[in-house]
């Protein structure tokens, strides 16, 4: 089907198609680089795609020779210098909610446990970093921790966390209903409004939460506060009473 055609070109409903899908692709590139240094490092390619193209168009050779020699090696240069973003946009496309279903009353009864564990953790001042690992598997950052594999239970997590017991020190990750690993170490974001504004908790649960799906509880150790991060949001001062419901929500139940 031909939507128009001027003189001996055509756009038809497969071409329309071709341009959406590019400039989908385009913009969750440029939503996931939102906010992190790739977007600089983004602006600063663009630049020397701009000086390449006057450089062609003005037949400088010195430079023509230049950039012709980097881009044989530029595609693996991308690679390296976007990885996070082109890794979350492969967890974003492997994203499926298909299998949610079977998973849901095994998160929700983890998800009770670990309401019950922040709220007796947040009166008790006893800080605690706790991730709840959905589609984007987390082994990388459990690997990093102490291997557990014990079925969560608010007495468990309450535990791991109090003061100089030998695992407090990190995250728990919670896979399912297991706790799989304890003293955890995570990634930090590189958000500027956070790296000024927070201490190591808070940024440790945003960064996990940028480069996964996971849903990340923080209990403050300073304030008892209780926050939550997700796809690198922080939601602060959620009330211990409502923690359940905010949890479900984010969890599509």
């Amino acid at each position: 089907m031909v939507l128009f055609r001027y003189g001996f070109l055509r756009f038809g409903v497969v071409d329309l198609v071709d341009v959406l899908l590019v400039a989908y692709i385009f913009y969750r590139l440029l939503s996931l680089m939102k906010g992190t240094r790739s977007a600089q490092m983004a602006t600063g390619l663009i630049l020397l795609g701009i000086v390449s193209f006057l450089a062609f168009w003005f037949q400088l050779e010195a430079l023509k020779w230049l950039f012709v020699n980097l881009a044989t090696v530029g595609f693996i240069v991308l690679v390296v210098v976007f990885q996070p973003e082109l890794r979350g946009a492969l967890a974003q496309i492997g994203h499926s909610r298909i299998f949610r279903f079977f998973f849901k009353l095994e998160e929700q009864a983890a998800a009770d446990e670990i309401v019950r564990a922040a709220t007796r953790l947040a009166d008790l001042g006893y800080g605690a970093l706790i991730v709840m690992e959905r589609n984007v598997g987390l082994r990388n950052i459990a690997e990093t921790g102490k291997d557990l594999n014990a079925r969560v239970s608010s007495e468990i997590l309450v535990t791991l966390f109090t003061p100089h017991t030998p695992l407090h020190d990190g995250a728990v990750v919670v896979r399912g209903e297991f706790v799989v690993a304890a003293a955890c170490t995570l990634p930090l974001t590189t958000k500027e409004e956070f790296t000024r504004l927070y201490g190591m908790r808070h940024k440790a649960a945003v960064g996990v939460s940028e480069v996964s799906d996971a849903i990340v509880v923080v209990v403050s150790e300073e304030t008892r506060e209780i926050s939550i991060a997700y796809k690198g949001e922080l939601y602060r001062r959620i009330q211990a009473e409502r923690l359940r419901e905010h949890i479900r929500a984010l969890m599509g139940t």
